[in-house]
């Protein structure tokens, strides 16, 4: 049976869940000492006193943690053919598959951060990016033609299958989002700030290529399939694009699983914390979910010293 890798996009991850396995586990040890290496301190001290609605060490940790768990499926016997990096799952991916080596990825994870935080600081600061669920393709029509009749921008940023989807608009139009939604029998559920996959911010993809200047992204050792609209992509530039597309392009779930599926994939590896991702794919995959829990049982541990 056909095998595809998932690195999962991000979500949220603390100390408290997932520090002991960056000490303690022989893959994520290594990952985390070359980390610090490019860093010129300890990623796990600044994980640890992360806020709480996160910063750029959370953001590296997690990414962090799914290469060391990809390390250890590749151990563990994964065979994958594909692959897939949604949203920031990309730069997981670009490390594993050997686009970026493993530094430059993590040198990118803060430069991107660090462009993130200065252009939401001044701009779009009255937009979030809000989620819902139970709401099908119908519903999710006729809740966005009731906001533009209001005169709300909005603009889809996730279609994440089985009901579940995202708008980005004004934050003080939530509140009419989220009656229209329950109107149809579908649920609210949070909303991001900053927000996030927008046309409208163009401006910030342009920054994040100007810190990927000079930036060589090889070719990935398999194909990837986009998050975008399904399409495989095979070239660096095709990777780097996926990378910064991702500040402008939503999330299209069902046109990545249609890919997989119309691939042959059968089993799908999910290396990383669990999440949103793992579960979605159940949906039509066998998982094979290689995570903080359960590492310590996916394969004989390896000694890195």
């Amino acid at each position: 049976m056909t095998e595809a890798v998932l690195l999962p996009g991000l979500a949220p991850s603390n100390h408290r869940a997932v520090g002991e396995f960056m000490v303690t586990d022989p893959y994520a040890r290594r990952r985390v000492a070359q980390a610090d290496a490019v860093l010129g301190r300890s990623l796990v001290d600044g994980f640890r006193t992360a806020g709480p609605a996160g910063n750029a060490d959370s953001q590296l940790a997690f990414m962090v943690n799914c290469i060391a768990l990809a390390d250890r499926a590749d151990q563990a016997g994964m065979s994958a053919r594909l692959a897939i990096g949604p949203s920031f799952g990309q730069f997981a991916l670009a490390a594993h598959l050997g686009v970026l080596p493993f530094e430059i990825a993590v040198e990118l994870v803060i430069a991107f951060s660090d462009c993130e935080r200065e252009y939401f600081r001044t701009r779009h600061t009255g937009l979030v990016t809000r989620f819902f669920y139970r709401l099908d393709t119908t519903g999710l029509a006729v809740v966005r033609r009731e906001l533009t009749v209001r005169g709300a921008w909005n603009e889809l940023s996730c279609d994440l299958d089985a009901g579940f989807a995202a708008l980005t608009l004004a934050r003080d139009a939530v509140p009419a989002l989220d009656a229209a939604v329950r109107a149809i029998g579908g649920i609210p559920l949070y909303s991001l700030s900053p927000p996030v996959h927008s046309s409208a911010f163009g401006q910030l993809r342009d920054r994040c290529a100007e810190v990927c200047h000079g930036v060589d992204f090889a070719a990935p050792r398999m194909p990837v399939v986009s998050d975008h609209d399904g399409t495989l992509v095979t070239t660096g530039p095709g990777v780097r694009e996926l990378l910064l597309a991702g500040i402008v392009r939503p999330v299209r779930w069902p046109a990545a699983m249609a890919a997989l599926t119309g691939a042959g994939v059968r089993i799908v590896w999910v290396p990383g914390p669990s999440n949103l991702f793992d579960r979605l794919a159940r949906t039509a995959f066998e998982v094979r979910a290689v995570n903080p829990e359960n590492a310590a049982t996916t394969c004989e541990a390896i000694d890195f010293r």
